[in-house]
C-alpha cells in the first residue's frame, strides 16, 4: 500500500512539474510578446515572476532588467543588481549588469570599473566564467568576453578550456589570425576538420586563405601526426582551386597514413568536374600506379583516368586523329588486361561512345554494345543505356527499323522515369526524320511534361518548331528537306547535310526556316571544329533574326564558345549579358546572368 502511495505520489509531482513548465512557457511568451510591442511594463512584471520562480535562469533576469533600462528606471534596476550581489558575491556577471547601466547613464568610465570587477573577481566555477563571458559577448564586448576565457582557463588549470568560443569571439571582433589559431587548436582537440572547415568557409575572405595555410604549415611541421592539420590544408587548397597542390598534399596523406587511395580518388573526381583534367589525370594515375589492383578504387580510378584523358583531348577544337587513336589503344590495352565482362561495363559503353561519336566507326561502336547487352547480371538502368546508344549508332548507319526497336524495348521497359522518357523522345525523333510529322508532334506535346528537365525543353523546342513550319506550305516539302538534312548531320554524312540545307535557302528563299538552316549549320560546323563558320552562322542568326527562335541558342552557344574554348571573356560577357537583359524570358536566362556574374569578378 505504502509503495502504491509513493507511486501516486511521484506521478502527481511529475504532473505538477510538468504543468509548472508549461505555464512558464506560456508566460515567457506572453513576456516576449508585450516586450517586442512596447510594453515593458508589463513584460518587465512577467520576467521578474519567472526569475523569482526559476532564480537559476539568469536569462529572465537579465530580461527583467533590460525592461528596467528601457523604462529608464536606472535607480530600481540598480538597486535590484545590488541586492542580488549581497545574495550571492559571486555572480560577476552582475557586476556587467552595473556596468551596462551606469554606461546606458553615460557614465563609461565608472560603468568600466564595475567590468573589470567582474573580471577581477572571477572565479574557477565553470558556470560562472560562461555566464560572465556570455554577457559579455551580448553586449558587444568582444576583448573582455575573451580575457574572460583566457582567464578561466588559468585559474581553471585547464589548457584549451574554451577555444572554440574563443575562435568566435576573435571572429567577431575581426582578429583573423587569432580566429584561425583557435579553430586549429580546435580541430586538434576534436581530431576532426569537418567542423572547422564549415566555419572557415563562411567567415574566411579571399585572401585570408593565405594566412589559414601559414599557420598549417607551422602547424603540420609542430606536429605532424594530427591528420586533421594535413586534412585542412588540402581543404584550403581545393577552396582556392589550387587541385595541384591539394593533390601533393593528399598524396602526401595517402603514404604517411598508408591509405588505401580515397582521398587521393575523391580529389581526382573533383578535379574532374571543375575540368583540371592534368590533376585528375595525375591523381587517377597516383591510385592505378601506387595502389594497383589490390585497391577498390582500381577499376573506377582507371576509368577516370580515361575519361580525363578524353575530356582533355576533345575539350578543346585542336585534337588530331593520332590524338584520338593513341587514346583508343589505351581503352584496347586495359580491355584486354581486364576483360570485357560485368565489371569493365561501364567502360565498354564509355569506349563503344567514343568510338562512334568521335572516330565514327559505327561497326566497332555497334559490336562492343551488343557485346555489352549480351552479359548476365546487369543492372537494368545499364542495359537501357546501352541499348539506347545502340539505337543512335543503328540510325547512324541507315538502321531506321533496327533502332525503333531498341528504342521501344526501352520504352517498355521504362514506363515511368528518365530512361522511358529519353527512349520516347528519340522515338519521336525518328518520326520527324523521317517525316511524320503530326506524330511527332503529338509524342513532342506529351513529353513537354517530362520529369527531365532538358528533355521537356527539348520536346518544347521540336513541338514550336514542327508547329510553326508544319503549314508553311501544303506539300511540307521544306519542312521534310530539313528533317532529311538534320537527319543527315546526326549521322556525320556533313558535306551531304550541307548541300540539302544550301538547296533550302536556294529553292525556298526568305522561308521562316532561314534561322533554323543556319543554326543546323553552326551546330555541323561545330562537329567538324570550323570554328569561324561556326561563329559566322550564330552572328547571322543575331543579327537578322532577332526575334525568332534560334536567336537565345546562339546567343548563349556563342558566348559559351567564347569563354570556354577561345579564351575571350569580355566578348562572352557581352553576349551573356544581352541574353538575360533582351531575353530574360529564355531558359538560358539564368545560367546566363550567373555566368556574367562570375565573368565580371562576383562572389557567387
Amino acid at each position: 500500500m505504502i509503495g502504491l502511495q509513493r507511486i501516486l505520489y511521484t506521478i502527481l509531482l511529475l504532473v505538477f512539474v510538468v504543468s509548472a513548465t508549461d505555464a512558464q512557457v506560456q508566460k515567457y511568451k506572453l513576456a516576449n510578446e508585450y516586450y517586442n510591442s512596447g510594453e515593458y511594463e508589463k513584460a518587465a512584471q512577467l520576467y521578474e515572476a519567472l526569475y523569482r520562480e526559476n532564480t537559476r535562469n539568469k536569462s529572465y533576469f537579465n530580461l527583467y532588467i533590460q525592461c528596467l533600462v528601457d523604462l529608464r528606471e536606472y535607480a530600481n534596476a540598480t538597486k535590484i543588481i545590488e541586492d542580488e550581489l549581497k545574495k550571492d558575491p559571486t555572480d560577476v556577471s552582475l557586476y556587467v549588469s552595473k556596468g551596462n547601466l551606469l554606461e546606458r547613464q553615460g557614465m563609461p568610465d565608472q560603468a568600466n570599473k564595475e567590468y573589470r570587477k567582474a573580471v577581477d573577481n572571477l572565479n574557477p566555477d565553470p558556470s560562472n566564467i560562461s555566464n560572465l563571458a556570455s554577457t559579455f559577448t551580448n553586449l558587444a564586448k568582444y576583448d573582455l568576453a575573451i580575457e574572460t576565457y583566457l582567464k578561466g582557463e588559468k585559474i581553471a588549470n585547464v589548457k584549451d578550456l574554451y577555444v572554440y568560443n574563443l575562435a568566435d569571439l576573435y571572429r567577431r571582433s575581426g582578429d583573423t589570425k587569432n580566429m584561425i589559431k583557435y579553430y586549429l587548436i580546435t580541430v586538434e582537440k576534436e581530431q576532426n576538420s569537418l567542423n572547422v572547415q564549415t566555419s572557415l568557409q563562411r567567415f574566411l575572405a579571399e585572401g585570408d586563405y593565405v594566412e589559414l595555410q601559414r599557420q598549417l604549415y607551422e602547424k603540420i611541421q609542430e606536429k605532424p601526426d594530427v591528420i586533421s592539420y594535413g586534412e585542412l590544408l588540402q581543404w584550403s587548397f581545393v577552396q582556392k582551386k589550387e587541385y595541384g597542390k591539394a593533390l601533393r598534399q593528399a598524396r602526401a596523406l595517402d603514404r604517411q597514413f598508408e591509405e588505401n587511395g580515397n582521398r587521393v580518388y575523391a580529389l581526382a573526381d573533383i578535379a574532374y568536374k571543375d575540368e583540371d583534367y592534368d590533376t585528375a589525370i595525375e591523381a587517377y594515375q597516383y591510385i592505378v600506379t601506387n595502389h594497383g589492383r589490390n585497391t577498390s578504387y582500381y577499376l573506377d580510378a582507371k576509368r577516370g583516368l580515361l575519361n580525363s584523358k578524353k575530356a582533355k583531348v576533345t575539350q578543346n577544337y585542336n585534337y588530331t586523329k593520332e590524338d584520338l587513336l593513341s587514346l583508343k589503344a589505351e581503352y584496347v590495352s586495359f580491355l584486354n588486361d581486364m576483360g570485357r565482362n560485368t565489371q569493365t561495363a561501364t567502360l565498354m559503353q564509355e569506349f563503344a561512345d567514343f568510338e562512334g561519336l568521335y572516330l565514327n566507326e559505327l561497326d566497332t561502336a555497334i559490336m562492343i554494345l551488343e557485346e555489352l547487352r549480351r552479359f548476365g547480371g546487369l543492372q537494368p538502368d545499364m542495359i537501357a543505356k546501352a541499348k539506347l546508344s545502340l539505337g543512335d549508332y543503328y540510325l547512324m548507319s541507315g538502321e531506321r527499323w533496327e533502332a525503333s526497336l531498341l528504342f521501344s524495348q526501352v520504352d517498355k521497359d521504362f514506363k515511368e522515369g528518365y530512361m522511358g522518357e529519353l527512349a520516347r523522345y528519340r522515338n519521336a525523333k525518328l518520326s520527324y526524320y523521317a517525316g511524320d510529322f503530326e506524330w511527332a508532334q503529338e509524342q513532342f506535346k506529351i513529353l513537354k511534361g517530362a520529369t527531365s528537365k532538358l528533355i521537356s525543353n527539348d520536346a518544347i523546342d521540336m513541338s514550336v518548331f514542327i508547329l510553326d513550319n508544319l503549314g508553311m506550305d501544303t506539300t511540307e516539302v521544306t519542312l521534310q528537306m530539313f528533317a532529311q538534312a538534320d537527319l543527315l548531320s546526326f549521322q556525320n554524312k556533313f558535306e551531304e547535310a550541307l548541300l540539302k540545307m544550301d538547296s533550302i535557302a536556294i529553292i525556298f528563299p526568305d522561308h521562316s526556316l532561314d534561322d533554323d538552316v543556319l543554326y543546323t549549320k553552326a551546330q555541323i560546323f561545330k562537329k567538324q571544329r570550323k570554328t569561324d563558320e561556326m561563329i559566322t552562322m550564330y552572328q547571322t542568326i543575331i543579327e537578322k533574326y532577332p526575334e525568332d527562335i534560334r536567336a537565345d541558342n546562339a546567343i548563349f552557344e556563342l558566348a559559351e564558345l567564347y569563354e570556354e574554348s577561345l579564351n575571350e571573356p569580355e566578348k562572352a560577357k557581352v553576349l551573356y549579358e544581352k541574353l538575360f537583359v533582351d531575353y530574360s524570358g529564355s531558359t538560358f536566362a539564368v545560367e546566363a546572368r550567373r555566368r556574367f556574374r562570375v565573368l565580371r569578378g562576383d562572389e557567387i
